[in-house]
């Protein structure tokens, strides 16, 4: 069955999103008194949602109490600045148009808190993409399949027509879990050689990269 269905991560993987995250971290870091986080460090911390990279920055003597009003502290601020710095990776928005002109279902899936990827998607992708969803209450997030399933219904598509495309080892296990292929991209917040540790079906280094790969699906699902 031909793929159709293109679903993908959205920082790492559509978006740089690093600069605009790092700076809402170390604003939190500065009002608690704690040492700023460096740029490479938050990078790697990325992948699991607001709540994982903040437990990871924050000293784990902090009362739970506290941490929660830490972490709505950092979704305020976040909200106000993701526009700063962020900016689509070379050659997104290009891939985009040309998988909307052949007729391609996409959809974003992320752990971002789904308010901010619902507004960093109609901002950067309008008319692009189909369906965007983050972490909510209301679903399980990735590496549960939940959300690549979710955004597989709401397209109308099936899951022996999707593809998943994204930048970190939860990308790759979400991806597993839902039974459907992957694509890796080293332009994001993994190296290469964290990427192929992971044995993805495919690894790219450019987003024109991933047509070469639709070209070639049936020879993907026979693997």
């Amino acid at each position: 069955m031909k793929i159709n269905t293109v679903i993908f991560d959205l920082d790492g993987t559509l978006l740089d999103t690093l600069e605009d995250l790092c700076d809402s971290v170390n604003y939190i870091m500065t009002n608690i008194g704690h040492s700023n986080r460096e740029l490479k460090e938050i990078r790697s911390f990325l992948g699991n949602g607001a709540e994982t990279l903040l437990k990871k920055c924050l000293s784990s003597d902090l009362q739970e109490e506290e941490f929660v009003k830490v972490l709505e502290e950092y979704k305020a601020h976040y909200q106000i600045n993701m526009h700063n710095k962020t900016l689509p990776y070379p050659g997104i928005l290009e891939l985009l148009q040309v998988l909307k002109d052949r007729g391609y279902k996409l959809a974003i899936v992320s752990n971002k808190q789904d308010e901010a990827v619902k507004v960093l998607a109609e901002k950067y992708f309008k008319g692009l993409i189909d369906t965007a969803a983050g972490e909510s209450a209301a679903i399980k997030r990735k590496p549960a399949p939940d959300t690549i399933f979710k955004a597989i219904e709401e397209l109308g598509s099936k899951k022996e027509e999707a593809i998943y495309v994204g930048d970190s080892e939860v990308d790759s296990e979400a991806a597993r879990n839902a039974g459907i292929p992957c694509v890796l991209v080293t332009w994001g917040f993994r190296d290469r050689e964290d990427l192929e540790k992971e044995k993805p079906d495919y690894i790219i280094d450019g987003a024109g990269e991933l047509l070469n790969i639709l070209d070639i699906s049936d020879d993907l699902r026979n693997k």
